[in-house]
């Protein structure tokens, strides 16, 4: 009798049912609840849920203990036996009490908006500099929210018996969450000290660096794919990019520039995601310019101008060179669509990173823009010297010409760069003046 082969099959995860809570208020009339609504789908879809349904309510300020009022929060209850959802998601952060409340009223799970977030990012994160700054960001959003953790363990009655082991379990992980935190912080503290000692090394080479920076999807790593002929990660998802990708690329003058690709910036971007990923985001302030990318194809691109604005203000960027970069002309229809500031504008540029549409112009105001701060000079180098000749090419607009003694340099360079080209010339000789003899 013959044995059967055993056969491992491998069952997906049930896809899990999102239903999404938002609060229509005055104070936020920049972004409609329905396009916050939207984005938070956007955000569910791409945290790997199913969004069966959404509502929202108009109220000046969250409710402490339901965030929704009360009769509307027990209303969910039938918006649950009617599709069937499995998670709640909610487009505010809530405080641990209104979480509570929240997942007993509805015997499940409710995740707020930054927990969504945060989930996306762990999904997303390659590096391990990315997978420790998304675990730091994790262990201090639920560092306060252990209480709701462990109800299995706690005697939430207090008194008399009520006090046992829960109560140390508690305060046990509490301990360990702030260990692995400070642990956590001290290698991402390396992993800035490397950061930094790379960017010396770059300085001293005088190469400018120009950062891509701009809300979520914008389409900053196609832009940087097809300026560079790189294959940095693309998807049309929220936050597809993480980890900073850099690359170098040549100017028409023959200036090299160091491009880098930034995670994006998206609307309530939580606070311990920017404290997280100040180590990556530190590129956006060693950058000598910014190009801020825009989805112009996007109703609502001001409003995430704003968000951006926001942020990189935050960072302490926000009087950082700065060109606008307009991109995905190639999802609009006409020249009504493509209405805004003039083509002629040095500090705007309009393209599709898709097809290399305006690519060519938006090169040349970043050449431009980079010119600003060089300064003329006029030297020969000595060929013992001849790397301040290759740095020179790299990082400045020079003209070679080869002499007896060595190379003559002439054009426009860093500053720093210029006086070290000076400090190395060859003196020129004085002519002397022609003095009588006396007789």
């Amino acid at each position: 009798m013959s044995r059967s082969a055993t056969r491992t099959v491998e069952v997906a995860p049930p896809v899990e049912r999102a239903f999404l809570v938002a609060l229509e208020s005055p104070a936020v009339e920049r972004w409609p609840v329905e396009r916050r609504l939207s984005e938070l789908g956007g955000l569910a879809v791409a945290a790997g849920a199913e969004v069966v349904g959404s509502t929202s309510q108009r109220r000046t300020r969250p409710d402490p203990a339901w965030y929704l009022g009360k009769g509307r929060a027990a209303d969910l209850a039938d918006e649950k036996a009617m599709t069937g959802f499995s998670v709640l998601v909610v487009d505010d952060e809530l405080s641990p009490a209104q979480q509570r409340n929240l997942e007993k009223l509805l015997d499940g799970k409710v995740l707020d908006r930054s927990a969504l977030i945060l989930d996306i990012f762990a999904r997303h994160a390659r590096t391990r500099e990315g997978r420790l700054q998304v675990e730091l960001a994790q262990l201090e959003y639920h560092l306060p929210r252990l209480t709701r953790l462990w109800t299995h363990l706690s005697r939430t009655g207090g008194g008399i018996g009520t006090r046992g082991p829960g109560e140390s379990q508690l305060e046990t992980d509490r301990r360990r969450i702030r260990e692995k935190i400070h642990r956590l912080r001290g290698e991402i503290g390396a992993v800035k000290r490397q950061r930094a000692t790379a960017a010396r090394r770059r300085d001293r080479s005088e190469i400018p660096i120009v950062a891509l920076v701009g809300y979520t999807n914008a389409g900053k790593s196609t832009l940087l794919n097809t300026l560079a002929d790189a294959d940095a990660f693309v998807a049309d998802m929220p936050f597809a990019t993480l980890d900073p990708t850099s690359r170098r690329i040549s100017l028409d003058s023959g200036r090299q520039v160091v491009l880098t690709d930034t995670v994006g910036f998206i609307n309530k971007l939580p606070h311990d995601l920017i404290d997280a990923f100040r180590a990556t985001l530190e590129e956006v302030l060693r950058a000598d310019l910014l190009l801020e990318v825009v989805d112009a194809s996007d109703r609502d691109f001001i409003a995430q101008q704003a968000t951006v604005g926001a942020v990189l203000a935050e960072l302490g960027a926000g009087d950082k060179p700065r060109i606008l970069v307009f991109n995905k002309l190639d999802r609009l229809n006409g020249a009504v669509e493509r209405a805004g500031p003039q083509p002629s504008d040095e500090d705007v540029a309009y393209v599709s990173a898709l097809t290399g549409e305006g690519l060519a112009a938006l090169l040349e105001r970043i050449a431009t823009a980079l010119r600003g701060p060089l300064v003329d000079v006029d030297a020969v180098v000595p060929y013992p010297r001849a790397e301040l000749v290759a740095r020179a090419r790299q990082a400045g607009e020079v003209t070679e010409r080869f002499t007896d003694d060595g190379v003559r340099i002439a054009g426009r360079l860093p500053a720093t760069l210029a006086g070290e080209v000076r400090a190395a010339a060859i003196a020129r000789p004085r002519t002397r003046r022609n003095t009588p003899v006396s007789g």
